[in-house]
């Protein structure tokens, strides 16, 4: 139990078990430190706050790729000074990538924070937070390098039934738009067995798919000098009993190999879904943008993995209106997407980022253009992620049911899951047939297909429930009335080499 050494004398003071709350914005990486902190925070004694009460801590986990990250967070803020003013006891922290670009910025700008702390030292939250107690002053503290790799940190996982695993931080990349690199510092791998360690640990606790995740995942291994350490990871993971689906994201092209694409269409578990960024079509806004790939070499990747997957389904990032952009530019990112049929598509306007070579390029383009294109854009991507969904149509998939609820899932009854490439499928349980948890496997036709999901609305006949261990560790979960799993990794490392394919 984390106690308030100012008033330790009150043993009701002392007994007083503090609540929180983590928000997070920005990326998956963000989520994964996310998880970190609230096993950190439970393992210091906090409880998560019960919906609709207002929280003793709240953490913000920031990002700062977004023009709007900074009134995200400031406007957060603003509306908790009104709480912080009523309660004294109450603490406000912020971490992540907005508080390590920004520094004292933030005590400057909202001096009823508590504690601001960097990427690079997660772990020192609960005592930044228990000194901020005890000096009654805020607490600042923001390393230049890795403090300790946040993996090995406690956790606790937002679904028991999956889970983040980050194989690396950081990124050697210099993309003109990107602040990540300046903010994450250069890229650090972890050993591969304590990556597969933590995979393990995982599965043992219940987790049957597991993501991989890196700043560029795919340039794995630069740190100890193997070229093929990604490949091989995955294959290791192959060899994992009862993990059943593992993904990774985000590669970039510039590093994407074909031992890679082997070791996907060759693992069982390795799914067919590549997140694969374009960021533009055009090789002179490509060039400007420091990214060492061109579209020729994109397109190349995305056909050989369709040679040894044809079911993959890729996703991409594309940003719109760079600096310099013309239409000749756009239209060439345009005829890219209309070749590469993505799956779907996270599409961003661009926006200057303060600190970035981009910022101070000379022919910004105008707002309205932006919003012109980027309307354009949408539209076609739109029309081609419900092309390539009504493929689907008639198909019979595997769904891992998840806790996701869509919008109409109170009208319509309907549960969620995702299929193997990932896409969002919402499906009725025929009446009187058995009701999948979370973590468990179903089996069912697609019925209908939109630009964002498919639907399923099978008969009894075309309906069948695979129960699974994450299943089974769902229950155990929401009967200790958390509804969340908790995982620390421990015991040997396991090693990394070539394993047996398995056919």
């Amino acid at each position: 139990m984390t106690l308030n050494l100012s008033e330790s004398t009150n043993p009701e003071s002392a007994e007083k078990i503090r609540t929180y709350e983590v928000r997070t914005f920005g990326c998956q990486m963000n989520v994964h430190d996310s998880e970190r902190m609230s096993g950190l925070l439970e393992s210091s004694g906090y409880v998560p706050v019960q919906e609709g009460e207002t929280p003793d801590l709240v953490v913000f986990n920031t990002c700062a790729v977004r023009e709007n990250a900074d009134n995200k967070l400031y406007g957060n803020l603003g509306m908790l000074a009104p709480a912080k003013r009523k309660n004294e006891d109450m603490q406000i922290a912020v971490g992540g990538c907005l508080a390590q670009k920004d520094q004292d910025t933030i005590l400057k700008r909202a001096p009823w924070v508590d504690v601001v702390f960097g990427t690079h030292n997660i772990g020192s939250l609960p005592t930044l937070l228990e000194r901020a107690r005890h000096n009654h002053e805020a607490q600042a503290e923001l390393l230049e390098s890795l403090e300790v790799f946040p993996s090995t940190l406690p956790t606790k996982r937002d679904h028991v039934y999956s889970g983040w695993v980050s194989i690396s931080v950081g990124c050697n990349n210099t993309c003109t738009f990107c602040i990540v690199p300046s903010l994450r510092g250069k890229e650090k791998d972890r050993r591969p067995g304590d990556i597969l360690a933590e995979v393990q640990a995982l599965v043992d606790d219940g987790a049957v798919e597991v993501t991989l995740l890196g700043q560029n995942v795919n340039s794995y291994g630069v740190e100890f000098g193997d070229r093929q350490a990604f490949s091989k990871l995955l294959r290791a993971c192959g060899n994992i009993e009862g993990l059943e689906r593992v993904r990774f994201t985000s590669p970039h092209p510039a590093m994407f190999t074909d031992d890679v694409i082997d070791a996907m269409a060759e693992t069982p578990n390795v799914m067919p879904v590549l997140h694969m960024p374009l960021q533009s079509g055009s090789d002179k806004v490509l060039k400007d943008m420091k990214r060492s790939y061109r579209s020729k070499k994109f397109l190349g990747i995305l056909e050989r993995v369709r040679a040894k997957m044809p079911e993959a389904a890729i996703t991409t990032d594309i940003i719109v209106g760079f600096p310099g952009e013309t239409e000749e530019d756009f239209q060439e990112t345009m005829r890219v997407v209309e070749e590469s049929r993505f799956s779907s598509a996270f599409t961003f306007q661009y926006s200057i980022r303060p600190g970035t070579p981009a910022a101070t390029m000379e022919n910004q383009v105008p707002k309205d253009v932006v919003q012109e294109r980027y309307e354009r854009l949408t539209a076609l991507q739109d029309r081609i992620a419900g092309e390539e969904n009504k493929k689907q149509l008639g198909k019979t998939v595997e769904l891992m049911v998840t806790a996701e609820k869509g919008r109409k899932a109170d009208e319509t009854h309907r549960l969620a899951g995702r299929t193997p490439d990932m896409r969002l499928v919402h499906f009725s349980v025929p009446e009187g047939a058995e009701i999948p948890r979370p973590g468990d496997f179903v089996t069912v036709p697609v019925t209908e297909a939109g630009s964002f999901h498919l639907i399923s609305d099978p008969t009894a006949e075309q309906y069948s429930v695979r129960r699974s261990r994450a299943g089974d560790a769902w229950d155990r979960s929401q009967a200790d009335s958390c509804g969340t799993g908790t995982t620390q990794v421990s015991g040997g490392a396991v090693n990394l080499g070539f394993p047996t394919f398995r056919q």
